[in-house]
């Protein structure tokens, strides 16, 4: 989960027609979080389940029918399903922009375990070269690689975005907004260490709120626990566990009326157990 280009961006001042209708906002306390590494499962599942986590997103190597790890992943979701959690695949690569196959094929892989709930990319299109030198065409392939994966297989997908996608263009349309159009749903990457005020988790959200709210589209905000030395008001890895449970607790009370809110993410499983008290 990349902070390139987040740190130095400031607050932020046709999606589909569905609206709002049907949408409320999240019950407060309600949890994800990112598993990036081979974690035991019967250390992770429990864990998780402490911490009211209702949905992790599980990281799935392109090789996991080969790669040994598929027992793992079985365990954790006899794991999760006693507890109700619900386990979405997490991948991604911003080489998948330009190389669809490649995406493609780790959506099959994905599919073949009959393991996952749901699909939780984290592509980030932003760390290519061509973000720079073809934005145009980046932004594109970006929208067309979430086509060709909405079309590969009837799992929901849910895609990592930064907080200011709302500031770019596609031509006419606007890139969140497009964005939208295209998946089940978003986990903002709002990665500030305090919730409300300037600068912070819902300051930097509220477009995405909005804009979730208008196409009928669910809209999780992300915490963030990894150290980020040249970010640290975007971490809480510093303010330890009691002050981010602070913070998400003051994030729940400021979305009531926020009818896209999905709840809170937290990056990651690791250093979100580690932190201090």
């Amino acid at each position: 989960m990349s902070v390139t280009l987040m740190v130095a961006a400031a607050a932020l001042p046709g999606a589909s027609s569905a609206g709002s209708a049907g949408l409320t906002a999240a019950p407060a306390n309600t949890r994800a979080m990112w598993l990036w590494g081979d974690d035991p499962a019967d250390e992770v599942v429990p864990w998780a389940a402490q911490q009211n986590v209702s949905e992790i997103f599980v990281y799935v190597a392109p090789s996991v029918l080969t790669n040994g790890d598929l027992a793992r992943l079985q365990e954790m979701k006899q794991l999760a399903d006693t507890r109700k959690i619900k386990l979405r695949a997490l991948g991604g690569d911003p080489d998948w922009v330009g190389d669809h196959a490649a995406a493609l094929a780790w959506q099959r892989a994905v599919v073949s375990t009959g393991i996952f709930s749901g699909i939780h990319l984290d592509v980030e299109p932003y760390l290519t070269d061509g973000w720079t030198d073809d934005l145009q065409g980046t932004e594109t392939a970006f929208l067309k690689l979430l086509d060709r994966m909405r079309g590969g297989s009837v799992l929901p997908i849910d895609a990592d975005v930064p907080f200011w996608f709302g500031e770019y263009k596609v031509g006419k349309k606007n890139l969140a907004d497009e964005v939208l159009r295209r998946v089940n749903s978003v986990t903002v990457m709002s990665y500030r260490d305090t919730a409300v005020g300037p600068n912070s988790i819902m300051a930097i959200s509220q477009d995405w709120l909005t804009r979730g709210k208008n196409a009928g589209k669910r809209v999780r905000l992300g915490a963030e626990t990894v150290p980020l030395v040249d970010c640290p008001h975007c971490t809480f890895h510093e303010e330890g566990a009691g002050r981010l449970q602070e913070e998400l607790a003051k994030v729940d009370a400021a979305t009531r009326k926020s009818a896209a809110f999905a709840g809170v993410a937290v990056h990651r499983y690791g250093t979100w157990r580690t932190l201090p008290a």
